[in-house]
């Protein structure tokens, strides 16, 4: 069917609109119709275009992917060099290179441009007349490889320019990456399929953009940043490093927002500072930050050193990765009794300390990652989280080691230990001296009974002192039994005394938080607390009466019920009540949670999770404050989805929902169980 006016009218209309919202999505981050009325408008196109073969250009927003698969990358000789940057890992190494260009200028202010640092991989685009043509990777720096195919297949890069007074020829260089939120979506796909996830965004990016199949690459979700230009042809660019960026977001391509112009090197290292606290909140990772000398004049008057420019530094952050040895593997004893596996590593400094240890979570994660004592390991500290171990690095594996295996019984008191699900248990209850330390540190915590000045040290000495055998014993101490303890002075002692007065007078939430029932948090204290009104009446409740109280299920109710039917746990409740324990009448919109971290927001769990039950899971999200609803509104603050996630997780991304995955939520977790 030939072209005719009117189709080709609507056809160059739908391109026009369609460059247009991709811009505002991309580029300003200000989308004005929803996707679905995009979706209308690309079909549209598709449509005529079919419809119309004459029609169809290479710069079409439908030709995104096209072609058949290379059979191998083609070599392209860069004209001007891709070259890269000298590193700065201190704010001194930061001042010197101030310095150096105030010497070398000769002037008293130099403006500079501070950008993140995007961990990805560098791209080179090249635009003739407005129309993208070309696109390579740095390679060596003088040579890369063309990889247009697959460039031209991701959204956020524009295949036309938009505006005028771009230069004819002119080559954008930037950076290819995958969001967070896009790295767990493909390594969601990637597990679905039965295939190796990736190891972290940066590989996944590049995997995904040296595809020799384009429609591969297509359904990789890869972004991009520009951040400078190399080839300048038949056109003029501003005299500003800042100037130039935006002009060039003005022709449609995207700009990262943390880019910021500052007047010296002092903001410069501000700047760094904010970066660096707000890190593990940014959609994306990066591993440090850019400072470059704004005046592009100036930067021709700097020059280069080698393969570096000396107008231009990375700021880098410390690393949150290293590798280090397993030197062996511990277990640890929570407070209900779970065992969970730690790897005890040759000390190695990351993510600003030194580590020596890092979880393991639980018995099938060791295995699914086939950790082994004298391992070379990848362990990973991002921001307050709690170390990890990534992955093996199987090429260094010893030739002797052994499969991890959990023990059958507790390494503390020696009783059976009994698997449920994922997790192991010690059965020893209150016989286990691991058990009861923890159940003491809880007791004591600040959203419990808020004993200040019973540390950890402390606890630890009064137990195995045998001052205490019961947390009611708390409550019997002597002056004298706490200056017999190590570093306890009379003063000391008097405070902690005092602290433990203070204390009896408390709240029935709180009192039912600090006895430690299993998968009892803050919320579901509260919950219990409202509906029974008193003691008594909780403590001889039956099972069936239980899961009636709002957010208690079947799991909770059962441990509630076994909870105070054992005898030695109500003696030790009647001994405390003895000791003067005590909290005012209930009213029915108590709150007790406004200082909890996840105080107001509502979570939504969705899929199957490995370490843990929804159960469990919803319960410490409920402890920190949280409300687990069952359905995604627009009042979600936070979706979890877990394996083989559905429609809540479709919903969520819809409506631009936050995201945490399986670690991200333990992660989370782990940084609030301080």
């Amino acid at each position: 069917m030939s072209a005719n006016p009117k189709a080709s009218e609507r056809v160059d209309a739908l391109r026009e609109q369609i460059n247009y919202h991709n811009y505002r999505y991309y580029v300003i981050d200000d989308p004005e119709i929803p996707d679905v009325e995009y979706d209308r408008l690309m079909i549209e196109l598709r449509q005529l275009e079919n419809d119309h073969p004459k029609l169809v250009i290479a710069s079409s927003p439908t030709q995104r992917v096209g072609g058949t698969p290379l059979s191998a990358f083609s070599q392209v000789v860069h004209e001007q060099p891709m070259l890269s940057l000298g590193n700065a890992f201190s704010d001194d190494d930061v001042i010197s290179f101030d310095r150096r260009n105030h010497e070398r200028l000769g002037v008293d202010m130099i403006e500079y441009v501070a950008e993140a640092k995007l961990d990805g991989l560098a791209i080179s685009l090249l635009y003739e007349n407005g129309e993208l043509v070309r696109a390579a990777t740095r390679g060596d720096g003088a040579t890369g490889e063309d990889v247009t195919h697959n460039v031209r297949t991701i959204d956020s890069i524009p295949l036309l320019l938009r505006g005028a007074g771009f230069p004819k020829r002119l080559e954008v260089r930037g950076e290819i990456f995958m969001s967070k939120e896009g790295f767990r979506k493909l390594n969601r796909a990637q597990n679905d399929k039965e295939e190796k996830p990736f190891a972290n965004p940066r590989n996944a990016a590049a995997g995904s953009l040296r595809q020799l199949d384009p429609k591969i690459s297509a359904q990789r979700p890869l972004s991009f940043y520009c951040y400078s230009t190399g080839i300048v042809e038949g056109g003029k660019l501003p005299d500003g490093h800042y100037q130039i960026i935006l002009a060039l977001k003005s022709w449609g391509l995207p700009v990262q927002k943390e880019m910021q112009l500052l007047k010296d090197i002092n903001a410069c290292i501000d700047f760094y500072q904010k970066i660096l606290n707000k890190r593990d909140k940014l959609p994306h990772d990066i591993d440090g930050v850019v400072y470059k000398v704004n005046s592009i004049s100036q930067q021709k008057d700097l020059g280069y050193i080698s393969r570096e420019p000396r107008w231009a530094i990375a700021h880098k952050f410390p690393a949150e990765e290293e590798i280090t040895k397993v030197i062996d593997i511990d277990i640890q004893v929570g407070r209900t009794g779970a065992l969970t596996p730690v790897a005890r590593l040759e000390p190695v400094f990351v993510g600003g300390v030194t580590v020596t240890n890092a979880t393991l979570h639980n018995e099938s994660e060791v295995l699914r990652k086939d950790v082994r004592i004298g391992d070379t390991v990848i362990v990973r500290r991002a921001g307050d989280v709690i170390p990890e171990v990534v992955k093996v690095v199987m090429s260094q594996r010893p030739k002797q080691t052994n499969v991890f295996v959990m023990p059958d019984v507790c390494p503390v008191c020696q009783s059976s230990v009994i698997k449920e699900e994922t997790i192991s248990r010690c059965s020893g209850g209150l016989i286990c001296d691991a058990q009861i330390k923890e159940g003491f540190k809880h007791f004591v915590s600040r959203q419990a009974m808020d004993i200040e000045g019973l540390g950890e040290k402390l606890i630890e000495q009064l137990i195995d002192r045998n001052k205490v055998q019961t947390i009611a014993d708390l409550y019997h101490l002597q002056r004298d039994e706490l200056i017999s303890l190590e570093r306890m002075a009379e003063k000391s002692a008097d405070n902690v005394l005092a602290a433990i007065e203070k204390s009896k007078s408390t709240t029935l939430p709180r009192f039912l938080f600090a006895l430690g029932i299993r998968e009892v948090g803050v919320a579901t204290a509260r919950g219990l607390a409202n509906y029974f009104t008193n003691l008594d009446s909780l403590m001889d409740a039956d099972s069936e009466t239980l899961i009636k109280v709002p957010d208690v299920g079947p799991i909770v109710a059962k441990h509630a019920y076994e909870f105070f039917r054992d005898v030695r746990n109500r003696e030790v409740i009647q001994s405390l009540v003895k000791s003067g324990v005590h909290w005012p009448d209930i009213e029915a919109d108590f709150q007790d949670d406004d200082l909890l971290p996840l105080s107001g927001e509502i979570y939504v769990l969705t899929g199957g999770l490995t370490s843990m039950s929804r159960d469990v899971a919803k319960e410490q999200l409920q402890a920190l404050g949280a409300k687990v609803s069952g359905s995604v509104s627009a009042k979600t603050s936070v979706v979890v989805a877990g394996e083989k996630a559905g429609s809540k997780l479709t919903k969520a991304e819809k409506l631009g929902i936050a995201v945490l995955d399986e670690s991200g939520l333990i992660a989370l977790l782990a940084k609030h169980s301080k």
